[in-house]
């Protein structure tokens, strides 16, 4: 009776687990999102997941849909009307021949846009404009775009708008800005500085070997490339604006990626139908596809499970449990995306009620854990499919042998300092 009673539970594993596998492996090289959206149906065709509660799943992603949407109409607007090109040239005029002055310079410019903008936008409208720079300063491409897929996630717990992942974990008990700062400035810098030099050092034989142009031909910005940079510059404002009223962030970026695509297509008096049409939309249904992963999961009792062993472990050795649950959710995130693992840690964090330093650990290892693999997270998988869009791939395997130097030292460094200044 046990077995037929688990059945179910192990069932919706087993797809769970083939989908996830699927959309990390992408067998027949077919797109991320077939393989999630695949998993999703087959849980609800067997009858593991009631139609009702896979709309719920894909309700919860709402928001993040909504940012994603907005934040693609502005990297499309700004790469169609060359503001992507415009920076480019200015970004290699400071780098003054220098490949690695250039690659401390895109890594400075990856960590603001991560910073204000979201790891999801770095991956969305920086990649492009690095891209464009290599291309502009006859370089090769692949260790400055490596810079956008690692500092999108080293960056992205500096401010709660930095990482929508942020937003799930926390939930409705998100910090005061103050009391964020305090508690993440000192591990966000660690983060930073690490994955830095050891970037830097895994990319020192490329960039010797670059000789990169130091004068590039700089044509006037446009009137519509000008709107594209403040629609940016203003999103970037909302969502500061939002995060501080404690309001969800993807109505207000859909609002002013909307906003700016429409004036600048008002303008050019055409080119809708070119814009939609070049943005990624599978993105979305990939998305949907992990939130009924998850909606999924949650049924087998897997949350009421973790929360009790998280709150039990918490109370009995709260240094070490920091220490492991940080780990353990870094590596988990490479298994099942850190978007789903997200959902899960939040709920069970939430359950818990654990002390601060653990939920914080747990934080840093969903936003830095997925610097291990392609799959880690939205804003890689986001990053691979900008670099596809240029002409350029990274297969599994290859960025897994960069995350493994990349990830481990600074994530111990990040738990290291989150512990010094955490009570």
């Amino acid at each position: 009776m046990g077995a037929l009673t688990l059945t179910p539970h192990l069932a919706t594993w087993i797809i769970a687990g083939l989908a996830t596998f699927g959309v990390i492996v992408r067998p027949f090289a077919w797109p991320e999102a077939i393989w999630a959206v695949l998993g999703a149906a087959a849980l609800v065709l067997f009858g593991l997941l009631p139609l009702a509660s896979a709309w719920t799943g894909i309700a919860k992603g709402t928001d993040v849909y909504l940012f994603l949407i907005g934040m693609m109409l502005l990297a499309e607007i700004a790469r169609k009307e060359g503001l992507f090109d415009w920076l480019a040239a200015l970004a290699v005029r400071f780098a003054k021949g220098s490949a690695t002055r250039l690659f401390a310079l895109v890594y400075a410019v990856g960590t603001v846009v991560t910073v204000f903008l979201s790891n999801d936008a770095c991956a969305v409208v920086l990649t492009p404009a690095v891209y464009a720079a290599a291309r502009a300063a006859k370089a090769e491409p692949l260790p400055y775009l490596f810079i956008c897929a690692f500092i999108a996630n080293a960056a992205s717990f500096v401010l709660p708008i930095s990482n929508p992942a942020n937003l799930v974990v926390y939930a409705a008990h998100m910090p005061p800005l103050g009391a964020w700062l305090a508690r993440f400035a000192l591990p966000s810098l660690l983060s930073i500085a690490v994955t830095y030099a050891v970037l830097r050092l895994t990319q020192a034989g490329a960039l010797r070997e670059m000789r990169i142009e130091s004068t590039v031909e700089t044509k006037p910005l446009s009137t519509t490339g000008k709107v594209a940079a403040a629609g940016i510059f203003a999103t970037a404002l909302a969502l500061m604006a939002a995060s501080a009223a404690d309001l969800d962030l993807g109505l207000p970026t859909f609002v002013a990626g909307l906003a700016t695509a429409l004036v600048v297509l008002a303008i050019r008096r055409g080119g809708l139908v070119d814009t939609m049409r070049d943005i990624s939309w599978s993105v979305l249904p990939l998305v949907a596809g992990l939130f009924v992963l998850v909606e999924a999961l949650g049924a087998t009792g897997v949350l009421a499970r973790l929360a009790d062993l998280l709150r039990a472990a918490a109370t009995a050795h709260p240094d070490a449990t920091a220490w492991g649950a940080g780990g353990l959710v870094a590596v988990l995130c490479n298994l099942v995306n850190n978007l789903p693992a997200g959902l899960v840690a939040g709920a069970a964090v939430q359950a818990a009620d654990v002390p601060e330093r653990v939920a914080a650990a747990i934080l840093i290892g969903v936003d830095l854990g997925p610097n291990l693999s392609v799959t880690g997270s939205l804003a890689t998988i986001l990053w691979l499919t900008a670099i596809r869009r240029e002409g350029e791939s990274v297969g599994a395997w290859r960025f897994l042998k960069l995350g493994l130097l990349v990830m481990p030292p600074a994530l111990a460094a990040a738990l290291a300092g989150l512990l010094l200044v955490t009570p």
